[in-house]
């Protein structure tokens, strides 16, 4: 045996006692008093990096919280019970890295606190499912934390008085120092609050907020009782008229033909007559659970916040004008407004209550059922689809995929063609099924009409920020610019062109979809409510265009070019002829 083969297994059990011994170090109980804070602290490290606040605000975030963390540890000898009492901490730490990991930045917002709470299983396991590495992270960073704490806890192992003195000072230290950087950020910049700034406080101030809107709404029946639109209609009581409105999901106006992409994903839609698309279309917001609200109401932006809780949906107008109205919803149920205006139709069906997610055609038969077993000539249907929504291939069948490959849908920027082509597949599904409520409406032969616009876009690592999916505490252009297209019949062009005229000369204004719905669709059905404003529907030769607002994470009404848009963000507004103002 040669002198390298006997000093070889020698070198490498000496490696591995040296590596048994530095972790014995980092791992016990005087070193867990340090590592403890420092896991901690992760998130604050990182938002450092992430967002544009003030030097103070970021010294601030980082020096008070560690001192607050090392405190804590100091006050007992018992580590491992220190530690186990800091799980539900952890678990805020590793949902925030999560975020950063899948937005770039910003805090865990009150809206993705509710997004949470609404969101069916399905969707969740889809999108963890392709969240490998972020979830790989957390981890490796908190799962060996909350082991160690419980062998500690368990062998009753306890940290040295030493250890617990020099722990004190540092977080002493450190808490000063975080005190003196908080002062500064209050005096040296503007606007600092530490609801918004200081993690994790600020996400604990979220939560809160979050548990008072689920508490507000889960009041909806009481606080909306006395609501009413008091509509009428000036249309012949007489008259047949069917109207349906088409709620699509994290649809993007960029992937569809009809708005000037490449690829014909709108290959029915474009050949069909009657037709008016309003390319220079915008959501006042990112999230499902408040944009479609506004979208089934009269609210928008700047009343939003004060008023969901007490308003009831347009199906109380058209209920009130003696419609037979209909709410298909091809979402799960979350308890959301979405829900409670949905219930307020007098006939609702959720096509999931009794089963697993359905393509969205399958909405059709029951369109039809709905028109058919109506009570009055006049009928109001309101079609909320399940559209692009993530996990793209998942939502139309397999053998309508007309852009390939599309099967591997993991959320990384390499698999952009992808998902692209998965995604382009669902707008191709979305077309067929509207061109389908075309057509039986259109066998009706009386007038008709069908609006169609998405609740928000989705950012499919379009730039170099590598954003993904939607409901970012900040938004994107892509999130933002939504298709919204108006079909007439013949009949009712025939009826009503003045309508018809006003909406075409109205279309390549700017729109915003959040406050234009209510109030084009009352043009449209001929209804008249107190509520209703000439100056913001499509169909009246009055309609002015609206100053573009974003609804924030705090229900703040706020100018859309300082929402938080990047200059690639306002860019990209300007490129496809969008103001931002």
């Amino acid at each position: 045996m040669t002198n390298n083969e006997k000093t070889q297994p020698r070198n490498t059990k000496s490696l591995k006692h040296k590596l048994a011994g530095l972790l014995r170090g980092i791992f016990s109980p005087s070193s867990m008093m340090l590592v403890m804070p420092l896991a901690l602290l992760v998130p604050n490290i990182a938002l450092c990096f992430t967002e544009f606040n003030s030097v103070w605000a970021k010294l601030c975030n980082v020096a008070l919280p560690l001192g607050v963390y090392l405190l804590l540890m100091s006050l007992s000898r018992k580590v491992g019970r220190s530690i186990l009492w800091f799980i539900p901490l952890m678990v805020f730490c590793a949902f925030q890295i999560v975020l950063l990991y899948l937005y770039g930045e910003s805090i865990i917002a009150v809206d993705m606190f509710l997004n949470v709470a609404t969101t069916n299983f399905g969707e969740a396991t889809e999108l963890l499912g392709n969240l490998k590495i972020a979830i790989a992270t957390v981890l490796i960073v908190y799962l060996p934390c909350i082991i160690r704490g419980i062998v500690l806890t368990v062998k009753h192992k306890r940290a040295s008085e030493r250890s617990v003195r020099i722990t004190r000072r540092l977080g002493l230290g450190s808490l000063a120092a975080g005190l003196a950087f908080l002062a500064c950020a209050y005096i040296f910049a503007p606007g600092y609050r530490i609801s918004r700034e200081l993690f994790p406080y600020n996400i604990l101030d979220n939560l809160v907020t979050a548990v008072q809107r689920g508490v507000e709404s889960s009041h909806y029946s009481d606080t909306s009782r006395n609501f009413s639109y008091r509509a009428r209609s000036e249309h012949p009581a007489d008259s047949t008229e069917v109207y349906v409105v088409v709620i699509g999901e994290t649809s993007r106006a960029d992937n569809w033909q009809l708005f000037g992409y490449e690829r014909e994903t709108n290959p029915r839609l474009s050949r069909r007559r009657g037709l008016i698309a309003m390319p220079r279309t915008l959501s006042e917001i990112n999230t499902t659970h408040k944009s479609v609200p506004m979208l089934m109401s009269y609210l928008h932006s700047e009343n939003f916040g004060d008023s969901v809780a007490h308003t009831r949906s347009v199906f109380e107008a058209f209920n009130t004008a003696g419609y037979s109205t209909v709410f298909i919803s091809n979402q799960r149920r979350n308890g959301s407004y979405i829900d409670f205006y949905g219930e307020e139709a007098a006939r609702h069906i959720f096509l999931t209550d009794n089963g697993p997610m359905r393509p969205d055609l399958d909405m059709i038969a029951e369109l039809n059922k709905a028109i058919a077993e109506a009570k009055t000539k006049k009928v109001f249907i309101v079609l909320h689809t399940y559209g692009s929504h993530f996990e793209y291939r998942k939502r139309y069948p397999a053998d309508m995929a007309h852009f390939r490959p599309e099967k591997n849908t993991e959320a990384s920027f390499m698999n952009r063609p992808q998902l692209i082509n998965a995604y382009d597949n669902t707008i191709r599904y979305t077309d067929l099924m509207l061109d389908s409520v075309i057509t039986n409406l259109e066998r009706l032969g009386a007038p008709a009409a069908m609006l169609y616009v998405s609740d928000h876009g989705e950012d499919i690592f379009d730039d170099a920020r590598g954003r993904f999916l939607h409901a970012s505490p900040v938004a994107t252009y892509w999130q933002l610019h939504v298709p919204f297209v108006i079909w007439t019949s013949e009949a009712y062009r025939r009826e009503y062109p003045g309508v018809v005229k006003a909406m075409e000369q109205n279309a390549a204004k700017n729109v915003s979809s959040s406050r234009t719905l209510f109030h084009t669709l009352m043009d449209i059905s001929g209804l008249r409510t107190p509520y209703y404003e000439p100056s913001s529907s499509l169909a009246s030769p009055a309609y002015c265009e609206p100053a573009r607002r974003y609804l924030n994470d705090y229900n703040e009404s706020v100018p859309l070019d300082r929402s938080g848009l990047r200059p690639s963000d306002l860019d990209q507004l300007r490129h496809h002829g969008l103001s931002a103002q």
